[in-house]
């Protein structure tokens, strides 16, 4: 016995279908031959429509990739968002957010621009951004103040270039203000100093535009 597809054995049954569908064609629009010859082709191209959209491979298949098309498009779409909003999240750490610092809170006590000393381990630097408190991942909270200095998150902090000139290990810091001080006629040797300043004025740097714009009023 040969073997039959779902396609053709759908295209049988329309076609043994189609004697009952004349008999009632007859019967709901009478005998007026041109009446039933229009309503037969409004039948037959219905059903050419609904062989195209449904029974077609390739209709189905083209809803398939539409279908796989929107997914992917969704997926990449969150995955780039989260990545974004994780990223966003990493550069409002450290004082290199760039939100803009205004008005300026009176009990900011230095300003971008200013040559600091570390009170403690002695290097010079030049500070490049601060925030009204300490912003940074919890685990580097946690390990930079043990329980007695917890209290040194909540007052403002500094990021500074350190001064290479100093042989000092690290190149920049992240240090809360009680552990700095201001230092005159001292000039900073750094990698990265004309990327945030465009010269030295014999007491502080001088930012360059795109910084100003988020210290206006230091």
């Amino acid at each position: 016995m040969p073997h039959i597809n779902a396609a053709a054995a759908l295209q049988i049954c329309v076609l043994l279908s189609a004697l009952p569908a004349q008999y009632f064609i007859s019967r709901w629009y009478g005998t007026d031959s041109a009446q039933r010859i229009q309503i037969t082709e409004r039948i037959i191209a219905s059903w050419s429509s609904f062989t195209k959209s449904c029974l077609s491979r390739d209709a189905w298949a083209d809803r398939l990739k539409l279908w796989l098309s929107k997914t992917r498009n969704w997926y990449y779409g969150e995955k780039k968002t989260k990545i974004g909003d994780s990223e966003a999240e990493t550069h409002s750490y450290f004082a290199e957010s760039t939100h803009v610092r205004s008005p300026k809170p009176e009990y900011i006590q230095f300003s971008v621009g200013q040559v600091i000393g570390h009170k403690r381990f002695g290097y010079s630097g030049v500070i490049v951004g601060w925030d009204v408190k300490a912003k940074a991942p919890e685990e580097w909270l946690q390990h930079k103040y043990p329980p007695a200095k917890q209290g040194l998150k909540d007052t403002p902090h500094y990021r500074i270039l350190i001064n290479k000139a100093n042989g000092y290990g690290k190149s920049t810091a992240y240090v809360p203000e009680e552990e700095i001080t201001i230092i005159m006629g001292v000039e900073v040797h750094h990698p990265d100093m004309k990327a945030y300043f465009s010269g030295y004025d014999g007491s502080k740097y001088i930012m360059q535009p795109w910084l100003k714009k988020i210290y206006p009023h230091d």
